[in-house]
């Protein structure tokens, strides 16, 4: 009897070899690489966009206080964390706001007093400064305006903050505002954090904006230069608002 032994037939493996591997994951890398910074832009964008619409609120909330009021808020301290005592409550020293500085009271926004956000869409604190005559809790602001009981500002009052294109100061964006806003963007330089620090650091344009005076620099991004998100409330409205709702003559 005779026996055949036929060959046996190795099966081929299949899979990837190290080199394939390499070149899928060089290909992967390239595309997620040439992703990023476009997600990153998006990302940047839908945080400029809320903050823009919390800055809309934020001064609708605002003209709403002084209406009920009588005035705008005082600015809270910012330097007390989140949680603790007195946290975003404005902050005042009998009928005056505290902290005042060339006749205007500074701190970030009294977020708990006006209930709104306390950060912007980077998580950080908005810087507010007031003209003090228009957030303190005496009638009239010491001109020849006619008083109108229970207002602190009158029809002829005038702010004393200032926005300028740069810190050269030569150029106004908008003068006699009674109270601006700042958020300090994505870096945050100057800003406020829900710990009570200050962010240290802010530098040409951006400094005007993180100290304690009356000028305020707004102007269109320039990356890694300036990114600071500037508003400010005008006279013309406040004062609009007041007379429509009967609170000014």
């Amino acid at each position: 009897m005779i026996t055949l032994i036929l060959p046996v037939k190795r099966q081929r493996q299949t899979g990837f070899t190290l080199v394939e591997m390499a070149i899928v994951l060089l290909i992967v890398g390239l595309l997620l690489g040439g992703l990023l910074p476009t997600i990153s832009s998006q990302i940047e964008q839908r945080h400029v966009s809320e903050t823009r619409k919390q800055l809309d609120e934020i001064q609708q909330a605002m003209i709403g206080f002084s209406i009920i009021n009588g005035r705008l808020p005082c600015p809270a301290d910012g330097t007390i964390a989140t949680g603790q005592a007195n946290a975003g409550v404005e902050a005042t020293a009998g009928s005056n706001c505290a902290n005042i500085t060339g006749n205007a009271a500074w701190g970030v926004l009294p977020w708990a007093t006006l209930g709104v956000s306390e950060t912007d869409a980077w998580g950080r604190r908005f810087t507010y400064r007031v003209t003090a005559a228009f957030a303190d809790g005496t009638d009239g602001d010491g001109s020849s305006c006619t008083v109108t009981a229970g207002v602190s500002f009158q029809l002829c009052s005038s702010g004393n903050l200032y926005a300028y294109t740069d810190t050269t100061k030569t150029v106004s964006v908008a003068s006699k505002i009674p109270a601006v806003v700042v958020s300090h963007g994505t870096n945050g330089l100057g800003a406020y954090t829900t710990s009570g620090q200050q962010i240290p650091g802010a530098s040409g344009d951006e400094s005007e904006n993180a100290d304690n005076n009356n000028s305020f620099v707004s102007h269109d991004f320039i990356q890694n230069v300036f990114d600071d998100i500037v508003v400010w409330i005008s006279p013309n409205i406040l004062i609009n608002r007041m007379v429509t709702a009967g609170r000014l003559p």
